[in-house]
């Protein structure tokens, strides 16, 4: 061939991917992971693969609007159909400069995705997308067009299509299939389509406007009314069924003025901005959120801390419980199930497995409360991008209207990691400190990701769209609606330039690079997708330098008051504010925290081993206030009465060394329900439990302390209870994981070696019969022997088929070195490396031509 001529137009998908170059090949499998697993032996199986129904529908999915217009457009053109023919059906007959701007890239992508094959002259949209995208009565198109005319008549009888002909003022024909293309003819050219309808009645003429954007279906009586005879009788409208009828394809497209769709969509609309704040605003909001959801955190899991509630059977977290963690963490339910789930996802909270399964926080969660804040909220905000479990649905139904529960089986979603990390993208192409318009956020994601079929009725990423721009703002990545410079950090993107005459920030900004980053004018910021766990790390690690100075500082200080109150004006330190926890009760949270105390919140310190000279000099270290005399005789009081009466097991016993003390209980009416009885003067026993025991006592005023079998006192720590090592939740994937570049790499050169290995041209064999393309060559064990130590001498190469240990059966080219022992050494051009093969696994073999390697 000339280097003037042209190569030949591929007859097959299978031609059209042989003819592409390795860059291409990787954009299809990169685009359809699902085509590289497992990875195909040859071209042909991965056209065949790419022609799969599962695998079509997932590629439709993905395309945006668009694109899956142009493809529903080549759905409805002729097969195969030319550019121009394209063209026409989006742009019209009056045509459409964005529409033909658009129309190259939106066919590169079908084309790059192995939906569309041919050159300009001869586009072929792959088969099964045809049969999805095509009109049918049983699958209606998004173009809204029906059937062709050759299609509507094809269970027409021969004298009725005659009828019809005649009518339409064309002449009559011999057959049925010369009088179908005669009307279709008509119905395609636009002049004589024109006089047609100039004398068609203004009553049809509305017949027709009410079909022509579809549904082209209508029904009919047996005795239509002239308007439906004067369309009946000139195959305007043809029957389908008994009392239906239709509108052909040819005629709705003249009607149309030559357009596929009502309203093309070439271009992505625009995420508009609802506010704009300065960033500064921004990020200030975001970092006091983003404290708000530490502090929130460690709420919730410090309430858990003796063990949490119970697990159900089928998993998840009841109703009740989820109430009672929202009201302890003062939120609705809601946004309970969102810090639960986000928990779960850090790796901080899960089941201890035990016989009464309990939530309970993770070894992890010790380790995370010892990080510095910001580095605390970055492993938060990353686990809330990465995760495939949806809060939002918890209180829902599953498709068996089972009650999904937090914590739950059933929460996982695929989708939402894409989702989330989309939103803050489109966030991240506004203007610094702009918030969206959610509706046109909205409509952006759906222009990208079109829904088809059954979803349209569950709008499942419009959901997770929602839920993720309220989520971001609960989580601090994102401030008054506008992505914060640390949620920025969090993609993988460098700092935003200041506005125009401002300053560059200081502060977070100073620590890292300033890098400007440019995009094409009214186009959205390119952001990487997906990161690897290297970039991600780098990216949680800069978003926690961007996040650290806008914190504020943790305090080592409070201020006491009069009325037992303790005010602590901000974040105080962890020790600080662990001790001060067990020995006051948090009476209100916001820019300051109260703290009151009480004789249960003393006791409370008492029996975690402190005692009343430690509570004392606690308070004087850490106010910065003089210690107020009521507060000072309320510990005084507590711990005088603290441990005279014990408690230990017997089934229970009070012990006390005033016997005046035990005599004012049993004249209690209060300890009645305790049944208790004296046993000595200075000891009473009881049928209850010691809890219980203990709790009674407390309950009536009293400050029992339990005791040991050997008289000690029992110290009653806050002890944490702790699940045994877990690793956080993995996601749930969307189909198989993107390959990376090694992958793709070595699974294009099997692929083209395995190609080359199926299609070499080989020597017609005496003794065998030539096996066609894809079938194992077959022949006997002495002619398989006999050949290979030909090849030896010759240094000649074979095309072979062998069966490895697990029964799959391949192609490979070889060039034999060495037989023996029941072994071939070769050179195998399919893996291109020398390789050693059991003979009694080679199925047959075979010469190639002489022009081949």
């Amino acid at each position: 061939m000339s280097s003037d001529e042209k190569p030949p137009a591929p007859r097959s998908l299978a031609e059209a991917l042989r003819a592409r170059d390795d860059a291409s090949l990787a954009a299809l499998l990169r685009s359809r992971p699902d085509l590289i697993t497992p990875v195909p032996t040859d071209l042909t199986q991965l056209a065949t693969r790419a022609g799969t129904r599962a695998s079509v529908v997932r590629a439709l999915e993905r395309l945006d609007r668009f694109a899956l217009q142009t493809a529903e457009a080549l759905a409805v053109a002729g097969d195969p159909a030319t550019y121009g023919e394209l063209l026409g059906l989006l742009a019209g007959d009056a045509g459409d400069p964005a529409v033909a701007a658009a129309l190259p890239h939106a066919l590169g992508a079908l084309r790059e995705q192995a939906l569309v094959w041919g050159g300009d002259d001869r586009l072929r949209l792959v088969r099964t997308a045809r049969e999805l995208l095509a009109p049918s009565a049983q699958h209606p198109s998004p173009t809204g067009l029906g059937p062709t005319v050759r299609e509507a008549t094809a269970g027409m009888s021969p004298g009725r299509i005659q009828e019809i002909v005649t009518t339409a003022g064309l002449p009559s024909t011999h057959d049925s299939v010369s009088a179908v293309a005669a009307l279709t003819g008509l119905f395609t050219d636009r002049k004589r389509m024109a006089a047609l309808l100039d004398g068609a009645p203004a009553d049809s003429l509305d017949v027709l406007d009410r079909l022509v954007w579809g549904p082209p279906y209508g029904q009919v009586t047996a005795d239509p009314a002239a308007r439906l005879r004067w369309l009946l009788d000139r195959g305007l409208l043809l029957p389908t069924a008994p009392g239906t009828v239709v509108l052909p394809r040819e005629a709705a497209l003249h009607l149309r003025a030559g357009r596929a769709h009502r309203s093309p969509e070439p271009v992505p609309p625009p995420v508009e901005a609802a506010a704009a704040h300065r960033p500064q605003v921004v990020d200030g909001t975001a970092a006091g959120q983003a404290y708000t959801a530490l502090a929130t955190v460690e709420e919730l899991l410090k309430d858990w801390d003796e063990g949490g509630p119970n697990v159900l059977r089928a998993g998840g977290l009841s109703v009740r419980d989820l109430k009672r963690t929202a009201v302890a963490l003062d939120v609705s339910e809601p946004v309970a199930a969102f810090w639960v789930e986000l928990a779960y996802a850090a790796g901080l909270l899960a089941s201890d497995g035990e016989a009464d399964e309990r939530y309970a926080a993770t070894p992890e969660y010790d380790d995370w409360l010892e990080r510095p804040a910001a580095d605390r909220w970055a492993q938060l905000a990353q686990a809330w991008l990465a995760a495939t479990r949806t809060p939002g649905l918890v209180g829902g139904r599953d498709a068996k209207e089972r009650a999904l529960s937090a914590l739950g089986p059933g929460l996982d979603r695929s989708a939402a990691p894409e989702v989330r990390h989309r939103v803050l993208t489109l966030l991240a192409g506004l203007p610094q400190g702009a918030a969206p318009a959610a509706e046109s956020l909205l409509a952006r994601l759906g222009w990208e990701r079109p829904l088809r079929g059954p979803q349209r009725e569950d709008d499942l990423r419009g959901r997770l769209a929602r839920w993720t721009l309220s989520e971001a703002e609960l989580l601090g990545v994102t401030g008054r609606g506008a992505l914060s410079a640390h949620g920025r950090a969090l993609l993988g993107l460098p700092a935003a330039p200041a506005p125009a005459g401002e300053p560059e920030p200081a502060g977070p900004g100073d620590k890292l690079p300033v890098h400007r980053h440019h995009r094409p004018a009214g186009g959205p910021e390119a952001v990487p997708e997906s990161l690897s766990p290297a970039e991600r790390a780098a990216a949680g690690a800069a978003a926690a330098r961007v996040l650290a100075p806008l914190l504020p500082e943790p305090l080592d200080h409070v201020l006491l008051q009069a009325d037992l109150t303790a005010v602590a004006p901000g974040p105080l330190r962890r020790p600080l504010a662990g001790l001060l926890g067990v020995l006051a009760d948090v009476e209100s949270k916001g820019g300051a925290t109260v703290y009151r105390f009480t004789p249960a919140s003393v006791r409370r310190a008492l029996d975690a081993g402190r005692t009343a000279a430690d509570l004392h000099a606690f308070l004087a270290e850490h106010s910065r206030t003089p210690v107020p005399q009521p507060l000072a005789y309320l510990i005084d009081d507590v711990a005088r009465r603290h441990g005279r009466l014990r408690v230990g097991a017997a089934s229970a016993y009070v012990r006390c060394d005033d016997d005046a003390l035990l005599n004012e209980i049993l004249a209690d009416r209060r300890s009645a329900g305790l049944r208790l009885r004296r046993l000595a003067p200075t000891v009473l026993a009881a049928q209850a439990d010691p809890a219980t025991l203990l709790e009674g006592l407390r309950a009536m005023g009293y400050a029992p302390a339990a005791e040991s079998a050997e008289g000690d006192v029992l110290i009653t720590r806050a002890t944490a209870h702790r699940t045994g090592p877990r690793a956080a939740p993995e996601p749930v994937p969307e189909g198989p994981p993107a390959p990376d570049a090694t992958l793709l790499t070595a699974a294009i050169r099997a692929i083209r070696a395995g190609d080359l290995a199926s299609t070499a041209p080989r020597k017609p064999s005496a003794s065998a019969a030539t096996p066609a393309d894809g079938e194992l060559p077959r022949t006997s064990s002495a002619e398989t022997l006999a050949t290979m130590q030909a090849a030896v001498l010759t240094g000649e190469a074979l095309w072979i088929g062998y069966v490895n240990a697990e029964g799959a059966a391949s192609q490979r080219v070889i060039a034999p070195i060495r037989v023996e022992g029941g072994f071939v050494t070769a050179y195998d051009h399919t893996a291109d490396e020398v390789r050693t093969y059991p003979l009694h696994r080679v199925t047959g073999v075979a010469e190639l031509a002489d022009d081949q390697p």
